[in-house]
């Protein structure tokens, strides 16, 4: 996977001599099965398959997302706002074309249940407090009346 860079020797260079190219050294050296190039500035995604020795273009489904066989998973471009920058980012999709969470962003989501049990096991504190006070008000009432609760 490559980041699109302003370096020399760019991730489309075929360069067959050394220093090889990107795209030659991965394609016909290496021979990566799966060679994806994004632009970040932009948030182009491009996927290749390496078929019959050459690098051949996918096509994204219609989410603008690339079914990847090997792994179960989708590749896809996301647009939003993560760790305070707004920008475009890599992220992956489930077979059920659901996000996958990042490891902040799960740390949130368990922060946010804790905070949610935290605030449950509060309110059936106070519930139970208030049950008890009741109770207390009950006992000593019947007790004013000359009545002896049962235990």
């Amino acid at each position: 996977m490559e980041f699109l860079s302003e370096t020399e020797g760019s991730e489309y260079s075929m360069k067959s001599n050394y220093p090889h190219g990107k795209w030659f050294f991965y394609e016909q050296i290496l021979q990566v099965p799966i060679y994806i190039i994004f632009n970040p500035a932009n948030g182009e995604l491009e996927v290749y398959f390496l078929s019959n020795g050459h690098y051949k273009r996918q096509e994204s489904n219609s989410e603008g997302r690339y079914w990847l066989e090997s792994i179960g998973l989708f590749i896809g471009v996301w647009e939003g706002d993560r760790h305070g920058n707004y920008e475009f980012w890599l992220r992956w999709w489930s077979a059920e074309q659901q996000m996958l969470t990042c490891g902040s962003e799960q740390i949130e989501i368990e922060r946010q249940r804790i905070g949610l049990e935290r605030q449950r096991a509060e309110q059936e504190s106070q519930r139970a407090d208030q049950e008890s006070q009741h109770n207390d008000r009950l006992i000593a009432q019947m007790r004013s009346l000359g009545i002896e609760p049962s235990p």
